[in-house]
């Protein structure tokens, strides 16, 4: 496995074990529609999040969470509409993001909460 899926799957389950510890109930992983896929989707009280993960192996590239351009949060709102309609909800939505750096000497989480 390349060195960059390997990296991206260590920050979807540090994410996803960083959610539950939020209280956050994971509902689905890698969900994909068309041509979009959600990190993860979870729930917590009345609010349905979708969550973009973003990871990288340090800050020498810029913040990851700048990463999600225009086109990316089209293809999230696609993915959500899709969504809802295999899984219908009167739960508020929220798109989060959830940024890893995986360093050397340390790993720094950062969540934010109704990024887009």
């Amino acid at each position: 496995m390349e060195k960059h899926n390997q990296l991206g799957k260590e920050g979807k389950l540090i994410a996803f074990i960083f959610l539950q510890k939020e209280g956050f109930r994971i509902l689905k992983t890698n969900w994909r529609y068309q041509k979009a896929e959600v990190d993860i989707i979870a729930q917590k009280d009345e609010l349905l999040t979708f969550v973009e993960v973003k990871t990288r192996g340090s800050k020498k590239f810029g913040k990851t969470e700048e990463a999600i351009n225009k086109k990316k949060n089209t293809l999230y709102k696609d993915a959500t509409e899709g969504y809802l309609e295999q899984y219908p909800s009167d739960s508020e939505i929220r798109f989060d993001v959830v940024s890893i750096v995986i360093a050397k000497d340390a790993t720094q989480i950062e969540y934010f909460p109704d990024a887009f």
